[in-house]
């Protein structure tokens, strides 16, 4: 009797840790009630107009939670992190969220360099790398390679053939200058324009790179008008496409200005129209958020949502600025990622859910929606121009192609 007595109680007890090995085995990040994602945002530096980007999601995600109750009975738990627009302090707090936190995903971390330092690290361990801020091509062309990795806007290559496609149209006897961020970004841009421009990418007269860290643009800015060009290419982040804006005006230069738009946010162009006189006016861009600044869309439902969340979530930033509402999109398709990723969510299911994605996204202009496959991994592939005239930003036509 002894003998069986102790074989029940060691039966027993086998049962009882199998079953809370079943009751426990998640992946990182996932418990019964929540789900930790996080990233990393520049909430200092030269690039902190981009904190928008991390606060944005974040009232999103608390919308939703207050709203909805997560997803699944799990609330989203999201932390971001301040990388001050340096990729080696990306790679430092990426570390600390896979690591240390024990994040499921990293999810809208922005840059491209700073995307690029942490991707082989980040597939390595097997950790999604979901809808990162940049429309670096990689990002959506090399996912055999790093199939842990997807990015969210339309890439920049598409972004520069849609500029040259229009200056080929539109302007011709243009004479080009580009100022660029001098790394995979920029130069990107700056390659995407000379395929648009086909035949006529001699039209571009002169190209002057500048560092992510430089106090200002101002003697790039003077060697591009000394080529006598009669358009500007801004291909910058905010605190340099306003310095361009400027300083073209200091020098009484009055090119017809394109600004790429990672820097054409109402918020920031108003900026620059205000330091400028009138070389605002005519700027031409890309789009494919709505913006809630633009009167036009003053009684769309999404805007009036978005700007309930900010009222309540986000209370100190600026409703105006479109990289809020970039975010918000950004945040309602992970969330609609994460309803198709099982329950538990593992990463496997999340990342089998964002290479399966059609949706409608509200945040998003009319006719541009959010679609992968298992062979194309690009979510956005359409934008629409748009001119800027009289303080605001008027859309051009129809949405475009935009894929890498």
């Amino acid at each position: 009797m002894r003998g069986l007595g102790s074989g029940l109680a060691g039966l027993c007890a086998l049962v009882l840790v199998a079953a809370a090995s079943g009751a426990t085995r998640t992946d990182p990040g996932v418990d019964a009630t929540s789900v930790k994602i996080g990233g990393t945002v520049p909430l200092s530096g030269v690039a902190a107009a981009y904190a928008s980007v991390g606060r944005g999601a974040d009232a999103y995600f608390k919308y939703w939670n207050d709203t909805h109750g997560g997803v699944n009975g799990r609330k989203i738990d999201y932390t971001y992190l301040d990388d001050a627009y340096d990729p080696s302090k990306t790679v430092e707090q990426t570390r600390r969220l896979v690591q240390q936190e024990g994040v499921f995903a990293v999810v809208n971390s922005l840059g491209t360099e700073h995307s690029l330092a942490v991707r082989p690290f980040l597939n390595q361990a097997k950790v999604p790398q979901l809808f990162v801020a940049t429309g670096a091509t990689t990002f959506g062309r090399d996912y055999k390679q790093y199939p842990w990795s997807i990015g969210f806007l339309p890439s920049y290559t598409a972004e520069g053939v849609i500029y040259g496609k229009y200056v080929r149209a539109n302007l011709k006897s243009a004479k080009i200058a580009v100022l660029y961020q001098d790394d995979d970004y920029g130069k990107e841009l700056t390659n995407g324009l000379k395929k648009g421009l086909g035949s006529l990418a001699s039209r571009v007269v002169s190209t002057k790179g500048y560092d992510p860290t430089a106090s200002d643009v101002n003697s790039q800015i003077a060697s591009l008008k000394a080529s006598k060009a009669n358009t500007l290419m801004i291909f910058a982040t905010p605190k340099y496409a306003i310095q361009s804006y400027i300083q073209a005006s200091k020098l009484g230069w009055k090119p017809k200005i394109f600004v790429n738009q990672v820097a054409s946010a109402s918020n920031i162009m108003k900026i620059s129209a205000a330091s400028s006189g009138t070389l605002a006016n005519g700027s031409i861009s890309i789009a494919f958020v709505k913006d809630p600044s633009n009167p036009a869309l003053a009684k769309d439902p999404t805007v009036k949502l978005y700007r309930q969340i900010m009222k309540k979530y986000a209370p100190e930033g600026d409703p105006n600025d479109v990289y809020h509402m970039y975010a918000m999109a950004v945040a309602y398709t992970f969330v609609d990622a994460l309803k198709h990723a099982g329950n538990p969510p593992t990463r496997d299911g999340i990342m089998r859910a964002v290479s399966h994605l059609n949706e409608t996204n509200p945040f998003l202009l009319k006719g541009i929606r959010v679609t992968t496959t298992p062979t194309d991994h690009f979510p956005v592939k359409q934008a629409q121009l748009q001119t800027w005239r009289n303080g605001n930003w008027h859309l051009l036509g129809k949405p475009v192609a935009a894929r890498g």
